[in-house]
């Protein structure tokens, strides 16, 4: 699938919004990493407390998400991002 955001991407974020399946969601890893992926589904962290898994619309464009960083923890899903400011302003779709 091709990604949806390109760099340089402004968003309109929401913060404390719980997201849905197919967001697109503002989080950070574990290391730090801030970035901007797609909620994909509801797992379980390594401790047991409850995640998202996230993925990247084009995952052949490397594996900076879930598949090489696990589980999100719900705290670290820091924002819903719902509209494209510029350059292409538009609502997000969220995929489901």
């Amino acid at each position: 699938m091709l990604p949806g955001l390109r760099e340089g991407d402004r968003l309109l974020v929401r913060y404390g919004v719980p997201p849905a399946a197919g967001d697109v969601v503002v989080a950070r890893f574990r290391d730090g990493t801030v970035v901007v992926k797609r909620a994909a589904e509801r797992r379980r962290t390594a401790s047991d407390g409850p995640g998202w898994w996230l993925l990247s619309d084009n995952a052949d464009e490397g594996v900076a998400d879930s598949r090489a960083r696990g589980v999100v923890p719900d705290a670290d899903v820091l924002a819903v991002a719902r509209w494209r400011l510029w350059p292409r302003p538009g609502r997000l779709r969220r995929l489901v």
